[in-house]
């Protein structure tokens, strides 16, 4: 096997796949180096399967709006076998065929910089090898969980979207520490699945405080339908689990204390770049790598460097580090071979614009581009206009009850829009028309000439121009 590539990319998650491809595709040839599955945190132990894990809550949800319908308990382990099939068994021969098929070679191993485009392979069985590369080496290491400094909390062995996402059963009773993505996806799906006693303790005054407000009351409101109890302004202050697997007693700071079967830690994440060598080439390990536009590594001499996904800390998502990816294994074979490196579709814009994000809980939260927060900080002259989604004539078929809202920021000095919020069943689907008219910056009376069908929920397009003024 050989021990140079044109292209090194350590991590061998979605974002390192796409950087591998997108590079072999270039006509240049890749190496991946990956110590645990390949596919990554996203295909096993997080988006993959904790989407599986909420399909039938919120197909369940759906169900019980529509007169004439019944539906029975959730049978949690159909459901996690079914999330196992997701994951296929935890079981990367399918990613290793198509990596196969890239083709690209796969180097099973810890990567680490050793200086200059050489990265040192620890193999599982302790031997080492180290590589060099011809043009440059990509990091995708991803994130990992953090867990934060609350006496007896790491002792207690808490559950983290990876324990979380893999869970063999569902606990009787459940507490969460956090309130955003992570920790609102799985309360729902644990609770859903038959949780007896969920209960939220979140540090602020909100879920999802990165999102529009109406979008935390309406899913507060849900969960609270559901019985849910979260507990906002609180957090543990000391943590106890005398017996491995056993009971675990939450501290508070008021009141008795939580007692729960099974407590989960959802309050972020920290780039895993901790162990890759980065003091080899003047960086510092455990922080996230700052990159151009092209995702290169700024800082290190030479411009041979790249980093991806989480590892720089752009947008800590799952498509938008596959949209990095690309960026970046197109720039590195435009590099490679002389070509121009500055096209627009070599540089990334989407993460400066505000990324498309959803929140798979029952509603659904999605958002792409600007709060109206953000905006007015950013100093834009805006104006927002509200709408009930309720309202339109295709949620009402949706069944009884359907509740949602949206909103549109619109910057009034060029008449587009900067970011819009929807909040409701099934509006993930309403996202990608958002992503356009926000990432292209389509003009207010141009959208007005994009007609939604009737009687559809994207009717909410007419509505929120209508209460614009146009």
């Amino acid at each position: 096997m050989s021990d140079e590539f044109d292209v090194i990319v350590i991590g061998g998650g979605p974002a390192g796949e796409n950087v591998a491809a997108r590079a072999v595709r270039g006509g240049l040839t890749a190496a991946v180096v990956e110590n645990r599955l390949l596919g990554g945190e996203c295909s096993y132990w997080a988006c993959i399967p904790s989407k599986a894990l909420l399909r039938p809550v919120e197909l369940a949800a759906e169900v019980r709006r529509v007169p004439g319908l019944t539906i029975g308990p959730i049978e949690a382990g159909k459901v996690l076998a079914r999330r196992d099939e997701a994951v296929a068994h935890y079981d990367d021969s399918g990613q290793l065929r198509w990596l196969d098929g890239v083709p690209a070679t796969l180097l099973r191993g810890a990567g680490r910089l050793d200086g200059p485009r050489r990265v040192r392979v620890t193999a599982p069985d302790g031997s080492e090898r180290t590589v060099t590369a011809r043009h440059a080496v990509v990091l995708a290491t991803g994130s990992t969980p953090a867990v934060p400094p609350v006496p007896g909390l790491r002792e207690a062995n808490p559950w983290t979207s990876h324990e979380v996402t893999a869970a063999t059963s569902v606990p009787e009773r459940l507490a969460v520490i956090g309130g955003g993505v992570v920790a609102c996806e799985m309360a729902q799906a644990m609770h859903g699945l038959g949780a007896r006693q969920t209960t939220m303790l979140v540090r602020g005054d909100r879920l999802l405080p990165r999102m529009e407000p109406f979008a935390s009351e309406l899913l507060a409101a849900s969960f609270a339908d559901a019985g849910i109890d979260v507990r906002f302004g609180t957090g543990a202050v000391a943590v106890e689990r005398p017996e491995p697997g056993g009971k675990v007693t939450i501290r508070l700071p008021d009141g008795p204390p939580l007692e729960a079967d099974e407590l989960l830690v959802a309050t972020g994440r920290k780039p895993a770049t901790t162990q890759v060598g980065l003091d080899t080439v003047g960086l510092e390990p455990g922080r996230y790598v700052e990159v151009d536009d092209s995702m290169r590594a700024t800082g290190v001499d030479g411009g041979w460097l790249y980093a991806v996904g989480d590892a720089n800390g752009r947008t800590l998502l799952t498509h938008m580090g596959k949209y990095q990816a690309r960026v970046c294994g197109d720039v590195i074979a435009a590099r490679a071979k002389g070509e121009p490196d500055d096209l627009p579709a070599l540089r990334d814009t989407a993460d400066g614009r505000g990324a498309p994000q959803v929140v798979f809980t029952d509603p659904q939260i999605c958002a792409v581009g600007l709060t109206e927060a953000a905006a007015r900080e950013a100093g834009f002259r805006i104006r927002t206009v509200e709408y009930d989604l309720g309202s339109v004539s295709g949620a009402y078929l949706l069944g009884d009850g359907y509740r949602g809202r949206a909103k549109a920021v619109v910057d009034e000095d060029r008449r587009v829009l900067l970011g819009v919020t929807f909040a409701g069943p099934g509006v993930a689907e309403l996202l990608h028309a958002a992503t356009i008219a926000v990432t292209g910056e389509v003009p207010l009376e141009r959208l007005w000439h994009a007609v939604p069908s009737f009687p559809t929920v994207s009717e909410i397009w007419l509505r929120l121009l209508e209460t614009y003024g146009l």
